[in-house]
């Protein structure tokens, strides 16, 4: 059916991107240029036809037309939605309002057929059915907008940091430090399950695996990124973590990516001054750069959303304590579901009507010491260790940080008194012997930053390929 589809007269000609076309347009009007890229909706009647193409170089596509008089005429009607074309044509000023231009078919060729049973058509479908077709979702239009402000808050991460003078380093994958609790990380082995070594005990002897002992794939960076800033003072890792949790919420996944930067010389107070320039930094970047999908993400899943950002890069973000949350809400006349207590952690109700409280964002600090990591400076009143979780309107608990322990005598007693490997941790411990000072971080969580970024409530939309429970497709 397309075999006659041939390249016209430009067959040497360099094709240009769709998003350099839009940027020059005025400089192409009235020439012929080479186009690649998919048919995204294909629309014809007696006389005419139009398709709208895009090659994914940018968000905004470009609208073919076509008429009787086009060579191929009955051919190109019937090409179908989904297929790859390279096509020549004449860019000419748009007599409709939706587009400055569009381009008149000269030729095209066929590259790939979309074929009969394509499943992404110009229709409204669910999310939940294009995660069953997760390899095709990033064509269509929502998210083409979330997977670009994926990049883009990436893109925008990265220099704030390098602009800031921190070293980017890629901590170990695979480690046998337990920083998060063994009992949230992967194991991996080499072994054979059906024939596992045993020691004198009958336990599986790790001395026989491949590291001589049981190792984890990464709950975090963070212990491997401390070692790193007691040596350039400011670093930031940026990458893949993993955690077992069998959750099913909105919320969570077992893989998901973490930006984790460790600071020397630096107290909690300063850190909040980092995290909430960081915070601001990165939204504004991406309101900035990234105008056609943030309107589109405006118009389509939240409404409001861009209104919502520039509020928050505009705000004051407010600090207070835990005990002194604990207590607005107790005071609060809301009949909570959590009942909120002084020695325990706060729910996503309580989060919610914090933020609303404040109308923005907040910092919690100087968190109860039993329900917060080891590694955590502990107060003077021994029952608080400095710790922040910064919440935010709509998401809630976005970072969370902390004044690391420099006292190398109370971590130790830390990690006793929690009954962890100190084994595996000395390494960790002798930076408090090697020239140990004030220092702190925060981890933030990728995807619950793109999550507030595009209005999306589910986390297995905001990555390419989600890992949760009884779900590791592709």
């Amino acid at each position: 059916m397309y075999a006659n589809l041939e390249y016209g007269k430009g067959e040497n000609m360099k094709h240009l991107e769709i998003k350099k076309l839009h940027e020059t347009y005025k400089d192409h009007i009235g020439k012929t240029v080479k186009i690649c890229g998919w048919i995204k909706n294909h629309r014809t009647s007696s006389n005419v036809g139009f398709i709208d193409f895009n090659d994914g170089t940018g968000f905004k596509g470009v609208q073919l037309v076509y008429s009787k008089d086009t060579a191929d005429y009955e051919t190109i009607s019937h090409l179908r939605i989904g297929s790859a074309l390279v096509v020549e044509g004449k860019v000419i000023e748009s007599s409709g309002d939706k587009q400055d231009f569009e381009i008149e078919i000269d030729h095209v060729i066929l590259e790939g057929d979309g074929g009969e049973d394509y499943p992404i058509q110009p229709k409204r479908h669910t999310r939940e059915f294009l995660r069953e077709q997760a390899y095709l979702r990033p064509r269509t239009k929502l998210f083409q907008a979330v997977f670009r402000v994926r990049s883009l808050a990436s893109m925008a991460i990265h220099e704030y940091f390098q602009k800031n003078g921190y070293l980017y380093v890629h901590t170990p994958l695979i480690t046998c430090a337990d920083c998060e609790g063994s009992d949230q990380m992967f194991k991996i082995t080499t072994f054979d399950f059906d024939n596992l070594p045993k020691d004198e005990n009958g336990k599986v002897d790790f001395s026989k695996d491949l590291f001589g002992k049981q190792a984890f794939i990464t709950g975090s960076g963070q212990l491997h990124g401390e070692t790193y800033a007691a040596a350039f003072s400011k670093i930031y890792t940026f990458g893949p973590t993993f955690r077992t949790e069998n959750s099913n919420t909105k919320v969570h996944a077992n893989e998901f990516w973490m930006i984790e930067p460790e600071i020397a010389f630096c107290d909690l107070d300063e850190l909040m001054d980092i995290e909430e320039e960081f915070l601001k930094y990165v939204i504004d970047y991406v309101l900035k750069n990234g105008k056609d999908e943030m309107e589109f993400l405006d118009s389509f899943v939240e409404k409001g959303l861009i209104a919502k950002l520039e509020k928050l890069v505009n705000s004051q973000f407010k600090r207070i304590t835990h005990h002194d949350v604990v207590t607005i809400l107790k005071e609060a006349d809301v009949k909570w579901q959590f009942i909120p207590e002084y020695g325990e952690d706060i729910a996503k109700e309580h989060e919610k009507y914090i933020t609303e409280y404040f109308d923005g964002p907040v910092f919690i600090t100087d968190w109860p010491k039993d329900i917060k990591s080891f590694y955590m400076k502990q107060s003077e009143d021994n029952k608080t260790v400095r710790a922040v979780d910064l919440e935010v309107p709509t998401v809630g608990e976005l970072m969370g940080g902390s004044q690391r322990e420099d006292d190398y005598d109370k971590l130790v007693a830390r990690i006793k008194e929690l009954g962890l490997a100190d084994e595996n941790l000395t390494w960790y411990l002798n930076l408090r012997k090697y020239g140990s000072c004030t220092h702190s971080g925060f981890g933030m969580g990728f995807e619950r930053l793109i999550m507030y970024l595009t209005g999306i409530e589910n986390i297995r939309d905001v990555i390419p390929y989600y890992r949760t429970p009884n779900s590791c497709d592709y």
